[in-house]
């Protein structure tokens, strides 16, 4: 007998990320990829980093960057998130906030503390699938979670308890949302507060793209809104996910969460036995870099990135066949391109590949119940518009070339 024959039953519900798979293809040569919904490295305040870091190893500062620290974070940092969360709207102190090595960290620490086998977490179709793979490890049952439907309270509590379960949190990205890169409505993320109070779940809030806004008018985040109706977060059922990954750096893994000290405190005991705390020296780094350029910075990189969606929303209305249909996004890294009736996202993937040498995730993989297979995400965050439109077009082409019954079946949906 293998030792895989003894694997806990989660470990058959954790599969590689198909987007981990495909950022491989970066490195051969030719291959213009649309798939990784990475940062553009040209982009990284590299020198900023390097001063930082030799302050954090110098001046006697290295006894506390290179050694254990408490779980909770470093306490500047935090201080310095304190203030940009109430930037936001959300007023709260650092006993209101825990770093993590990365967003995705928090995610799975926030699987394992509401999660028990069978019960029910609501996301979106599609949803981001890295959350997906943190919380298919507490073997959950997915509901979708629609708000602009006729979804009710008591259908999502029936369908719950038909499987012996509870709605336990909804879970969504409302900004620039990855993969779709769509923004939640105020009103939507009103109804959303309010059926998380009728199922008494929690709200788990993925704010990574929060600081990626091109144009259109910001929203407040949900923890703001319900801030405001109860006046306290300690009152609040929504924890918010933040990350320096898509602004500073991914490679530092710095995250943090924020919610009412209940949930931080239990989130503090799930780190003290996963990895005791995220690593001190990235964490001073951060601190410095952000209380010295992070609003420049910002400004620089929605520049950048503006520039990139434009380019591919326009690549996409010049090469694009009918039947092809896309998202405008206002922010974010991400275009969502739904294809005609009976074009598979996977297959289209396999043909790109071979002969247009174009790469992109096939929307399959981001919907918990296996749909979603005539969908695609295209990044647009690291090619350079040239390369964009190249790419697009050579996607377009490939598009084109579809089976004619596809095709006339597409134009009488249009």
């Amino acid at each position: 007998m293998s030792l895989k024959e003894i694997f806990a039953s989660r470990a058959l519900r954790m599969k590689a990320s198909e987007i981990r798979e495909l950022l491989k293809l970066l490195d051969q040569p030719g291959i213009l990829s649309f798939a990784g919904g990475i940062p553009d490295p040209s982009l990284f305040p590299a020198e900023a980093f390097a001063d930082a870091f030799g302050q954090a190893l110098t001046n006697g500062q290295q006894g506390q960057s290179l050694q254990y620290s408490v779980s909770e974070g470093y306490l500047p940092l935090k201080q310095w998130i304190v203030e940009r969360m109430g930037r936001l709207g959300i007023t709260c102190t650092p006993d209101n906030i825990l770093i993590t090595s990365g967003s995705q960290q928090a995610l799975d620490y926030l699987g394992k503390l509401f999660l028990s086998p069978g019960d029910t977490a609501l996301v979106t179709a599609p949803t981001y699938l890295g959350a997906l793979a943190a919380f298919n490890a507490y073997e959950p049952r997915y509901d979708q979670l629609t708000l602009e439907g006729n979804r009710t309270a008591q259908s999502y509590r029936d369908g719950a308890e038909s499987s012996g379960s509870a709605v336990k949190f909804a879970y969504l990205s409302a900004d620039f949302a990855n993969p779709t890169g769509q923004t939640v409505t105020e009103s939507v993320r009103a109804r959303l507060l309010d059926l998380a109070e009728e199922l008494d779940c929690a709200v788990i809030e993925d704010g990574a793209y929060q600081d990626l806004r091109y144009d259109g008018t910001p929203v407040s985040p949900i923890l703001a809104m319900e801030l405001g109706r109860k006046g306290s977060i300690e009152d609040c059922r929504t924890i918010y996910c933040g990350s320096f990954s898509k602004t500073l750096s991914p490679g530092l893994r710095v995250g943090w969460a924020v919610a009412a000290k209940p949930v931080i405190s239990q989130m503090v005991l799930i780190k003290q036995a996963a990895d005791l705390h995220s690593a001190t020296v990235n964490q001073m780094a951060v601190n410095t870099v952000a209380r010295q350029i992070f609003d420049a910075h910002v400004e620089k990189v929605r520049a950048a990135y503006k520039a990139r969606r434009d380019a591919m929303l326009a690549a996409l209305q010049r090469h694009m066949p009918p039947g092809v249909h896309w998202t405008r996004p206002e922010g974010g890294m991400f275009v969502w391109l739904t294809l005609p009736a009976g074009v598979s996202g996977a297959e289209l993937l396999a043909r790109s590949l071979e002969t247009v040498k174009v790469a992109f995730v096939p929307g399959q993989a981001f919907f918990a119940d296996g749909g979603g297979s005539n969908t695609l995400r295209l990044s647009f965050s690291v090619l350079a518009e040239a390369e964009i439109e190249e790419g697009i077009a050579r996607l377009g082409q490939l598009l084109s070339e579809a089976p004619a019954q596809t095709r006339q079946q597409a134009a009488q949906m249009v």
